[in-house]
C-alpha cells in the first residue's frame, strides 16, 4: 500500500512554402505528346481491407472499456470492417499500450489512449515512450468524482475531509491506477494524508468501496452512475471547474468547498504505432470524427454520463504535449517518494 503524499504547486508554429514555376512557351502540344512527364496521381490508400483490433488496456466494465466498445460499434459501418475490442490489462495500462506500440504500423491494431499513455513513461512504468504513438483523435474527457458507499457514515464532502484530517494516514482510498492521477492532486490541494490501495481499473476499485474495505474512491461519473442510481454509492463532490449538467447537477465541485482543484480526470482517445502511414491515420481520423456524432453513440454516452470531447489528430497531439508538462510535475513528486 502506498501513502498519498502532498504535491507541490504545478506551475508550431507551422509554416509551409510551396514553390511553383512554369517553363517553356505556351505552345500547343500535339495529341498524344507532352512537354514533360506527368506526375502520376497518388492512388487512394486501400484501407481497411480486414478487421481492426482495438486494444482496451484496462479491465472490462470500466469507463475506458465502455467508451472503447461504444466507439468500436460506431466505427464499423464507417470503416466497412469489424472493429474487435480486446482487453489487455496490466501495468496500469502499459501492457496493452505497449502491445500496440510494438505492433506492425499498418493501422490494424489501435489502442484506447488515456492519460497513462503519458504518465506511465514519465514514471518509468512503461517500456514505451509517448512519442512511440500517433494520435488519431480524442473521444471524450471526464472529470473525477469522489464517492463513498451509501452505507458510509460520510453524508457530505466535509464529513469525509474532516475524518481524513482527524485520522491522518489511516483511511483507505481505492485507486483505479498507479499512481493515482486523481488522488495525488486531491491530497495536495486539501492537505490530506491517506492510504492509497491501487487496482487495475475502476471496476475492481469500486468493488472495494462498495464492500467497505476502502472509505472512498475517485472515479469518472460514467464509471459510477449505475451504482449511484441504484443507491449503492453516494457522490460527494466533483473535481471540475463547474458543476456537471443533468444527472449530477446537484453534486458540488471541490472548489465550492474550498479545495483549489480546477480539474482532475481523464481523456480517452485512439492511438496507433508511430510509423503508421499518414494516409491510414487520416482514414481513421475521418471515421472517428463521424463516429462521435453517430446518434446511437451520442445517446449511449449521454446515458452513461460520459462527456464527448472530440479532438482531431493535430488537436489531440497538442493536448498530449500540454498534458505531458502538467503530469511531469506530479511524476517528479512520485519519483521523489520512491527514493
Amino acid at each position: 500500500m502506498n501513502k498519498t503524499m502532498k504535491l507541490g504547486t504545478v506551475g508550431l508554429l507551422l509554416g509551409a512554402t510551396i514553390l511553383a514555376s512554369a517553363c517553356g512557351n505556351q505552345a500547343s502540344t500535339p495529341a498524344g505528346g507532352s512537354d514533360a512527364a506527368e506526375t502520376p496521381k497518388k492512388e487512394a490508400v486501400k484501407f481497411p481491407t480486414k478487421p481492426i483490433e482495438l486494444i482496451v488496456p484496462f479491465a472490462a466494465g470500466g469507463g475506458t472499456d465502455l467508451v472503447g466498445r461504444a466507439i468500436a460499434e460506431a466505427l464499423k459501418p464507417l470503416l466497412g470492417q469489424d472493429v474487435v475490442v480486446v482487453n489487455k490489462t496490466g501495468g496500469s495500462g502499459s501492457v496493452g499500450m505497449n502491445e500496440v506500440a510494438q505492433a506492425k504500423a499498418d493501422g490494424y491494431k489501435m489502442v484506447m489512449a488515456t492519460r497513462e499513455i503519458v504518465s506511465n513513461p514519465l514514471l518509468g512504468l512503461a517500456p514505451f515512450k509517448t512519442t512511440d504513438f500517433k494520435f488519431v483523435g480524442n473521444i471524450n474527457r471526464d472529470p473525477a468524482m469522489i464517492v463513498v458507499s451509501s452505507k458510509s457514515k460520510y453524508k457530505t464532502f466535509e464529513d469525509l475531509i474532516n475524518d481524513i484530517k482527524a485520522n491522518p494516514g489511516k483511511l483507505n482510498f481505492a485507486s483505479s491506477s498507479t499512481p493515482s492521477l486523481y488522488g495525488i492532486p486531491f491530497a495536495e490541494a486539501a492537505n490530506l494524508d491517506f492510504i492509497t490501495i491501487p487496482f487495475q481499473g475502476s471496476a475492481q476499485a469500486i468493488v472495494e468501496v462498495l464492500g467497505g474495505r476502502a472509505e472512498f474512491g475517485i472515479y469518472n461519473p460514467g464509471e459510477v452512475k449505475s451504482q449511484i442510481e441504484s443507491g449503492d454509492l453516494r457522490p460527494l463532490a466533483v473535481m471540475n471547474d463547474k458543476r456537471l449538467e443533468g444527472f449530477f447537477k446537484d453534486v458540488p465541485t471541490v472548489k465550492e468547498k474550498g479545495i483549489n482543484v480546477d480539474w482532475a480526470g481523464t481523456y480517452r482517445g485512439i492511438a496507433v504505432p508511430k510509423d503508421t502511414p499518414d494516409e491510414v491515420v487520416k482514414v481513421l481520423e475521418e471515421a472517428l470524427g463521424k463516429a462521435v456524432k453517430d446518434q446511437k453513440f451520442v445517446e449511449f454516452m449521454n446515458k452513461q454520463n460520459l462527456f464527448i470531447d472530440y479532438l482531431n489528430s493535430a488537436e489531440f497531439q497538442e493536448m498530449i504535449k500540454k498534458d505531458t508538462v502538467a503530469l511531469d510535475a506530479i511524476v517528479q513528486v512520485v519519483n521523489k517518494q520512491k527514493k
